[in-house]
């Protein structure tokens, strides 16, 4: 075990006596940065079948070819953000050097252009997951964002005392505290479906809890820790059949999968450009068209009106209404070149190379002495996203996290993951977790796995 540099924060670390419980065009050159690039090669081609998806675009992605401390970067966080093409990172350069302007409000040759291209980006969006039009997005600053403004317009307008919410243990923050809100000031009660012996949300036990009083379900389409994916076309059909809306968390399934709303019937959608290929500071809302228009204002001010009075105002239509003030319109074209990256890539194709990815990295994983690897065991009938949320007895995860960053360049993810409630539920407080796209590769799995064999020998070596 080579100890290269050791610069790690003693703080960070827990005392050893403590309880440790179309394809991104080639012709945008690397630019340069503080970082040592590593050189890549441009010239493959997935005709050559021994070259993964991984190898073939990872030179559409300039941050990846670098070292840190030392060694090759090899990301495996994506679940909490996704890197960016080359160009996702030209649209955005291209729109402030060559046509900066507010959208919708001048008349002038910038601001017409940025407009259309704003415009169009929705229109992307709306495409990508089959919404039936583009007046059905909403632009918000995240997903975030997004179930807080359902939360609030439908949410309050719609629930009154005795109404029940029902989301599941596994949910993200995000879509469980904004019903807490809603549910202090209504008098709605949240309801909680639980995890199978199979550490998977128990979905007959969701189905059987509808009822009249159900008038909305709040689920993840894929969970951020489990892994596992939930059956949306079964829940919304059954929660349609009791009157309720249903509203999905797809921030971990949209950049992995085909996601066609119109098939799944969801009533709302939300989805984060980060995690997309896309740029930080813009996400979506997918509402269906009757909805939306049934629903108030979420934030006053320019844009989201049709006239304004001294005594009142009225307001526009949807989306117009939900998009108060000068919107992300750098960021959104943005999403719109990620969603040209990824539509020229092809989702399915994007899908079938991460299952194998997935059962690699669970294969390998399970390798590891004393690990505990959360979620679903994948088998012929059951996948599992591309991540592994995971503990090693006795060595905390954010000191694995630590270890792996400083002594091997491998970046993942250690705490809650914005879940304390399903890590409540598992009986731990935090748990460390590798996340991969579409960029990454078996080998850069095999380096991570290695990776944390040496960390564990080290922690261990002081136990």
């Amino acid at each position: 075990m080579v100890m290269k540099g050791l610069t790690m924060n003693p703080s960070i670390f827990h005392n050893k006596f403590s309880s440790f419980v179309p394809f991104g065009s080639r012709k945008y050159p690397l630019f340069a940065s503080s970082c040592r690039c590593l050189s890549t090669s441009a010239s493959i081609s997935l005709e050559n079948e021994s070259v993964s998806l991984g190898h073939f675009t990872r030179p559409d992605f300039p941050i990846l070819h670098q070292e840190v401390y030392g060694h090759k970067l090899v990301y495996l966080d994506n679940g909490a953000t996704s890197q960016k093409p080359s160009a996702v990172i030209e649209a955005l350069k291209n729109y402030y050097e060559a046509y900066n302007a507010n959208v919708h409000r001048g008349i002038h040759f910038l601001s017409a252009k940025a407009t259309d291209e704003y415009e169009l980006a929705r229109r992307k969006v709306a495409t990508f997951i089959n919404a039936k039009e583009s007046g059905e997005i909403v632009f918000t600053r995240n997903a975030t964002e997004a179930i807080n403004l359902v939360a609030n317009s439908w949410g309050l307008s719609n629930l009154e005392s005795g109404d029940e919410i029902i989301l599941t243990v596994a949910e993200h923050h995000s879509a469980i505290v904004p019903w807490q809100l809603v549910a202090q000031k209504t008098g709605a009660q949240l309801k909680f479906v639980s995890l199978t012996k199979d550490e998977v949300p128990d979905t007959g036990a969701l189905l059987d809890m509808l009822s009249r009083k159900t008038k909305l379900v709040v689920v993840h389409h894929v969970s951020n820790v489990l892994a596992s994916t939930l059956p949306i076309h079964d829940i919304v059909h059954s929660a349609h059949a009791v009157g309720a809306k249903v509203l999905v968390d797809a921030c971990q399934s949209v950049p992995h999968m085909a996601v066609d709303v119109q098939s799944l019937g969801a009533d709302f959608l939300v989805a984060s450009s980060h995690k997309m290929c896309g740029p930080t500071g813009v996400g979506f809302l997918y509402g269906k068209e009757e909805l939306l228009y049934s629903m108030p204002p979420f934030l006053g001010g320019g844009e989201m009106i049709s006239d304004v009075y001294l005594d009142h105002s009225t307001y526009a239509n949807p989306p117009s209404r939900f998009e108060a003030g000068t919107p992300a319109i750098g960021e959104a074209i943005g999403l719109g070149a990620a969603i040209d990256y990824l539509s020229g890539i092809g989702m399915q194709k994007i899908h079938n190379y991460e299952a194998e990815l997935a059962d690699y990295l669970y294969e390998r994983l399970s390798s590891v002495p004393k690990i505990r690897i959360y979620g679903p065991v994948p088998s012929q009938n059951v996948g599992r996203a591309p991540l592994c949320s995971f503990n090693v007895e006795n060595i905390h995860p954010t000191d694995i996290a630590t270890f792996l960053d400083q002594q091997h360049g491998v970046a993942i993810r250690s705490g809650h993951h914005c879940a304390q409630p399903l890590h409540r539920h598992l009986g731990m407080n935090a748990s460390a977790r590798a996340s991969l796209y579409f960029y990454n590769t078996k080998d850069e799995v095999d380096h991570f796995v290695q990776a944390l064999n040496d960390t564990i020998s080290f922690f261990t070596s002081f136990m």
